[in-house]
């Protein structure tokens, strides 16, 4: 299954595009801005490095999210359900597939974007060092469950709900405290924000930015959240699949 996908997007050039054309727009954006907050509002460097990194790490969580939504709807697309259903693949198996897929496309965007910004705008990587791995873990675990909900919705609402795929990950981006630190929310809002692992992990990226702390209560949280909401995830999937074989409504995406 992971080489079905990865022949289905390698042999793509539409799909290659996309793999490096919306990240590099995404870059050019954020890394203007920050050369205009650097020259025309004083800036310091390690802000700029943390508006960079945000970046980065924003596009890891949705490239996650995306990889194993788009991995179903390759499915529905291609009318291949039907076919996947009967034959000896395991659900898990099918999910470990396309989160494998998902780590892939993750790890390549990541390289990606972080060359680009060593490049252009001389992010320093070394500014988080091996901590930048515990960030990619907690972010690449959170895509994960978000992409099994969106794919949950797809076997429930069928083709109705593929503008889901793109939305969901823009519904939490302004809780998740990504360009702006949690001090800026008001009070009522910030223990809804920290419900998001995304949210301790944009906050303990500062940390180590900024401050030069090491963000170990954050990553310890966002850790522990996401293996409930990741478990959580898969429980729902797997109750919506199993609906959807039971009520025919997977048999009819197909048609």
């Amino acid at each position: 299954m992971v080489a079905r996908y990865v022949v289905l997007h390698f042999r793509s050039p539409a799909r290659v595009m996309d793999l490096f054309f919306w990240p590099l727009m995404e870059l050019l954006v954020w890394g203007f801005f920050t050369v205009y907050l650097q020259r025309s509002l004083g800036g310091t460097p390690t802000l700029l490095s943390s508006l960079l990194f945000a970046m980065v790490f924003w596009d890891i969580l949705y490239r996650a999210q995306q990889s194993v939504s788009l991995a179903f709807m390759e499915e529905m697309w291609t009318r291949n359900i039907l076919n996947l259903l009967i034959s000896p693949l395991r659900t898990w198996e099918w999910v470990a597939s396309a989160y494998l897929y998902g780590l892939l496309k993750t790890m390549i965007v990541a390289a990606f974007l972080m060359a680009a910004a060593v490049g252009l705008y001389a992010l320093d990587p070394g500014s988080l060092g091996l901590l930048f791995v515990p960030f990619f873990v907690n972010l690449l675990l959170m895509g994960w469950a978000l992409g099994l909900v969106t794919a949950g919705l797809l076997i429930r609402f069928g083709h109705a709900a593929e503008a889901i795929i793109w939305g969901v990950p823009f519904l939490i981006q302004p809780f998740s405290a990504v360009f702006y630190p949690l001090s800026v929310y008001p009070a009522w809002l910030k223990p809804l924000c920290l419900l998001l692992p995304s949210t301790l992990v944009m906050e303990g990226m500062r940390a180590a930015i900024l401050e030069n702390a090491m963000p170990w209560n954050q990553l310890g949280g966002a850790f522990a959240m996401n293996l409930i909401y990741l478990a959580l995830a898969s429980a729902l999937y797997g109750w919506l699949l199993e609906e959807g074989r039971a009520t025919g409504r997977v048999v009819r995406l197909t048609a």
